[in-house]
């Protein structure tokens, strides 16, 4: 149930091919990954930094949360995420604590992972996403 460190820094960003220029040719970090999850309604790259990745997220259409993110903040940091060693049990600690989540369960995000997150109530308004890489048989 140990919170192992920090996974990833979700940046929303407009245009994914001109963010991922910079990153990857300006700043000169590795790309790992670029993939779409629908259900979340979001283009991602992943780049390597250290321990540490940065998911940039690109909305599909209007109707994305990235989307409205945008809308209302601009771009920029979106979430913080934590990888965790048992999510359920994480979630079930965090709750008897007072812990307000986005959902009942964790879902199947980017990058193979379990996701949920942590209402920015709970958290003095940053988006916490817990994280734990899928199990063979959830993927």
């Amino acid at each position: 149930m140990n919170t192992k460190k920090i996974e990833h820094i979700g940046i929303a960003v407009k245009d994914l091919e001109k963010t991922m220029n910079f990153y990857e040719n300006i700043l000169g970090l590795k790309k790992m990954a670029v993939e779409t999850v629908e259900d979340q309604g979001v283009n991602i790259a992943f780049f390597q930094l250290g321990e540490t990745k940065i998911e940039l997220l690109e909305p599909l259409n209007s109707e994305s949360p990235i989307a409205k993110f945008i809308d209302k903040r601009s771009e920029g940091i979106h979430h913080m995420a934590v990888l965790v060693e048992d999510i359920e049990a994480k979630i079930g600690d965090m709750k008897e604590k007072g812990a307000r989540f986005i959902g009942d369960k964790p879902t199947k995000g980017a990058d193979n992972m379990k996701i949920i997150f942590v209402h920015p109530k709970t958290t003095n308004g940053v988006l916490l996403e817990l994280c734990e890489p899928l199990d063979e048989e959830d993927k």
